[in-house]
């Protein structure tokens, strides 16, 4: 028993030098195993008379669960070790796509919504917007509507059933009503654009019953017809990034508008192929004209003093003609084949000086 001492430091020393699992194994072995010089010094416990095999004995047994102990301990440090080393070796960075293939894309409604703001942010406009669900004021009448006009039948709109005083809300049928909030709620200069949802009973390959509006909307003291033309020329030829895009205005009729007029580009159709620019056919792509003094004096507004612009736009309409789709259904069949064609990557950010479609 005289080597007591020796063995537990040799023990310990074996157990604190482990630098893995197999080598604390064998300093386990070393100490504990059948062979160990622990185990060793138990096997002569029975040369011992009874007392000192007693007293032998508890020494032994303290040695034992102390070498025990610090093999526990010993492990529990290793295999924490292992763990962290095993994490950083394979670590994997969950906010990343599994599948490059797989990467997700923006849709051409939001990629065009995203570059018509953008040229007219360029221009000093503020987005506004309002409620999809509207009253029959800011939807038709402050718009100069009368009660008679078609758009206000069930065929055209979406209405909710009848209140206590007999109105009833709807769905709206353009983003006209933002300009309505917007100029009874804003005193003039006001220079706003509306993009949103509108919806209308309508459904084929040209039309669906929920779609996209851009509207726009000047009012000042000195705005002038001459002032729209050179707006929206301007939007035409950025937005169609083509600087000769031929642009003309037809005559028109809108109830919130007078004069009114319809605004067309040039294109061609040679060989079959659509393309915007110089060319012997035209595209009728929004509306406009100048803020029917009906609409101002309705919004509290000085017809006298004041006058201005609006405009309007269908999003899906120049969106399918920029970018060649075919029809305005598939926009919103969810079909991610569609939308790895037609989509934009998310980091493709649309920009005046970058470029609006890279």
């Amino acid at each position: 028993m005289e080597d007591l001492e020796r063995i537990r430091a040799e023990a310990m020393a074996a157990v604190a030098a482990a630098a893995s699992l197999d080598q604390l194994e064998a300093a386990r072995v070393a100490a504990l195993g059948k062979k160990g010089s622990v185990s060793g010094l138990m096997a002569g416990l029975g040369a011992m008379s009874p007392d000192e095999r007693k007293a032998a004995g508890a020494r032994l047994n303290l040695l034992k669960d102390e070498v025990a102990a610090a093999l526990a301990g010993r492990k529990s440090e290793l295999e924490a070790g292992a763990l962290d080393e095993r994490l950083a070796r394979e670590r994997v960075d969950v906010t990343l796509t599994a599948r490059p293939e797989a990467m997700g894309r923006v849709h051409p409604i939001t990629q065009t919504i995203e570059e018509i703001t953008t040229i007219f942010a360029a221009m000093g406009f503020e987005v506004a917007e309002g409620p999809d669900i509207e009253d029959d004021f800011h939807n038709f009448t402050a718009l100069n509507i009368p009660a008679e006009h078609p758009a206000r039948q069930m065929h055209d709109t979406f209405y909710f059933g009848e209140k206590a005083d007999g109105s009833r809300n709807l769905l709206r049928t353009h983003t006209s009503p933002v300009q309505v909030r917007t100029m009874v709620g804003q005193r003039p200069p006001i220079r706003i654009i509306a993009p949103g949802r509108t919806y209308r009973c309508d459904s084929d390959m040209t039309h669906t019953p929920m779609f996209h509006q851009i509207e726009g909307l000047v009012i000042d003291e000195a705005t002038h017809m001459g002032h729209l033309k050179g707006c929206l020329i301007e939007f035409v030829r950025t937005f169609f990034e083509v600087d000769d895009v031929p642009v003309r205005f037809r005559p028109s009729f809108f109830p919130f508008t007078e004069p009114s007029a319809e605004v067309d580009i040039g294109c061609s159709r040679e060989g079959g192929e659509l393309k915007i620019g110089p060319g012997a056919g035209w595209l009728e792509i929004l509306g406009c004209g100048m803020v029917h003094p009906n609409v101002l004096a309705a919004c509290g507004i000085d017809p006298e003093r004041y006058q201005g612009f609006a405009f309007g736009m269908g999003v899906e309409r120049v969106a399918m003609l920029k970018y060649g789709i075919p029809d305005l259904r598939t926009f919103f069949d969810s079909d991610l084949r569609w939308l790895k064609h037609y989509g934009f990557l998310p980091l493709d950010v649309p920009t005046l000086s970058g470029g609006l479609t890279r």
